[in-house]
C-alpha cells in the first residue's frame, strides 16, 4: 500500500478528529463531510462542508480508497450510493442501517439469540397500555431513530406518563423496554478487517448520568474470563451476521453475573477513548487498520485507566497536567450545556493508584461540567 492513501469519513466531529490523528502517523489522508462549520476532524481532515448525501459529498467521498462513519445517523443511502458507485464503504450500509433503527436492532439481537432486555414495539399510542401490561411499570420509551445521549428517551411509571412521554417525543415510532435494574454497565470493543483477521478489547465498566457517558474504567474491575468470553461471543455473532468491517462498540448490561445487550455502535466509540493511551493499539488505529485490509495492532492493556468525559466546559489545562499519567484531549468544540468537549485519561499500574489519580481529576472536571 503506498503512502497517501486518501480516507474518507462521513461526519466532522471529535471521533473523525480522533481517527484522522491516529492515521496520519501512517501516512494517511483524510477527507471529511459534514454541514458544520469549523468542525473538530478538520485539524487533521480537509473538511468539504455540505450535506451528507449532496452532489458535492457523494463527488468528494468517491476519490477515497475507503469511506467510514464517525457517527451512525448519516444517510445510509448515502452510503449506499457510494457502494454503487463502487466506493469501499466499511462497516457496509446493511451495519449502518440496523444500528440506525432500535427496533431493528432489537430483532438482530434475537435473531442470533444475544439476551437483551424484554421489548414492545410502539407504532401508536395505542400500543402503550399492551406495553405497560406486559413489560411492567416503570418502562423506557425511546424513539426508534436518532437517539443518542440520552435523547430520544423518557423512563415512565403510568399510562398517563406514557401518554405524555409519547407525545414530547413528537409521537414517531418508538420502542418500550423492560426497565433493567442492572449490576453495572459494561461495553466491548471488537474489530474485524477486510481480511477476517479479529480481535477484542477488554470489558470495561462505564458511568452514565443523565444518558451520557461521564467515566470508563479499562479494564472493567473484577471481571471473570467468563464474562469476557460471553462479550466476545456477542460481539462475534454480531460481526459474523453484519460482514462487518471495522471496530464495533457492545453496550452491555450485567445483571447476576450475565449479559445482556442494549446496543451496538457501527463506529469507533466513546467508551474506547482510553485506548488511545491505555491500549497498545488504539481502537481509532485498528478501525483504519481493519477498513484498509493492514495487519491489526496488539488491544492488550498497557496499564488500569480511566477516562472522564469533559462535559459543557473545559478542564483548566494545568490542573489536569499536574496529575502523574493524565492525557488531556480538547475537540475544539463550543461550550455548550450537555456538549462533549473533551476528555482526560489517566493511566496507573494499579487499581488503587487510578482510583487516587481518577478522584484527583474528578474535583477538576465536577467543577468545569454543566450536567
Amino acid at each position: 500500500m503506498s503512502e497517501g492513501v486518501l480516507v474518507g469519513i462521513l461526519g466532522g466531529g471529535q471521533l473523525g478528529r480522533m481517527l484522522a490523528l491516529a492515521g496520519a502517523p501512517l501516512g494517511l489522508r483524510f477527507i471529511c463531510v459534514d454541514p458544520g462549520t469549523n468542525v473538530p476532524a478538520a485539524i487533521a481532515a480537509q473538511h468539504i462542508q455540505a450535506e451528507y448525501d449532496s452532489p458535492q459529498a457523494i463527488e468528494a467521498l468517491s476519490q477515497a480508497e475507503v469511506v467510514t462513519y464517525e457517527f451512525e445517523n448519516v444517510p445510509a443511502h448515502a452510503a449506499a450510493e457510494l457502494l454503487r458507485r463502487n466506493v469501499h464503504v466499511a462497516p457496509d450500509p446493511a451495519a449502518l442501517a440496523v444500528a440506525q433503527d432500535r427496533w431493528v436492532e432489537k430483532q438482530c439481537f434475537e435473531q442470533l439469540g444475544i439476551r437483551t432486555v424484554g421489548t414492545v414495539r410502539v407504532d401508536s399510542e395505542d400500543d402503550l397500555a399492551p406495553a405497560l401490561e406486559q413489560l411492567g411499570s416503570p418502562l423506557i420509551l425511546k424513539t426508534r431513530r436518532a437517539g443518542y445521549d440520552g435523547k430520544g428517551q423518557r423512563v415512565v411509571h403510568s399510562l398517563g406518563e406514557a401518554k405524555a412521554a409519547h407525545q414530547e417525543l413528537g409521537a414517531v415510532p418508538m420502542i418500550a423496554e423492560e426497565f433493567m435494574r442492572f449490576t453495572r454497565e459494561l461495553s466491548i470493543l471488537a474489530v474485524q478487517s477486510k481480511t477476517g483477521e479479529r480481535a477484542f478489547y477488554p470489558l470495561v465498566q462505564n458511568e452514565h448520568r443523565n444518558g451520557i457517558l461521564r467515566t470508563t474504567l479499562s479494564p472493567a474491575p473484577n471481571t471473570s474470563s467468563q464474562l469476557q468470553a460471553a462479550a466476545e461471543s456477542y460481539a462475534s455473532s454480531l460481526l459474523q451476521h453484519l460482514g462487518y468491517v471495522g471496530v464495533l462498540a457492545l453496550e452491555l448490561f450485567e445483571k447476576d453475573g450475565s449479559l445482556y445487550a442494549n446496543e451496538f455502535a457501527p463506529r469507533v466509540h466513546n467508551s474506547g477513548h482510553f485506548s488511545i493511551e491505555g491500549s497498545a493499539t488504539s481502537q481509532f488505529e485498528n478501525h483504519l487498520r481493519a477498513i484498509l485490509g493492514l495487519p491489526l495492532g496488539d488491544t492488550s492493556p498497557r496499564a488500569h485507566s480511566v477516562m472522564l468525559n469533559l462535559i459543557g466546559r473545559e478542564c483548566p489545562l494545568a490542573d489536569v497536567l499536574s496529575v502523574p499519567d493524565a492525557h488531556l484531549h480538547v475537540y475544539g468544540k463550543s461550550a455548550r450545556h450537555a456538549r462533549k468537549v473533551g476528555h482526560i485519561t489517566a493511566l496507573a499500574r494499579d487499581i488503587a493508584s487510578l482510583e487516587a489519580r481518577r478522584s484527583q481529576l474528578q474535583s477538576f472536571v465536577s467543577l468545569s461540567e454543566d450536567g
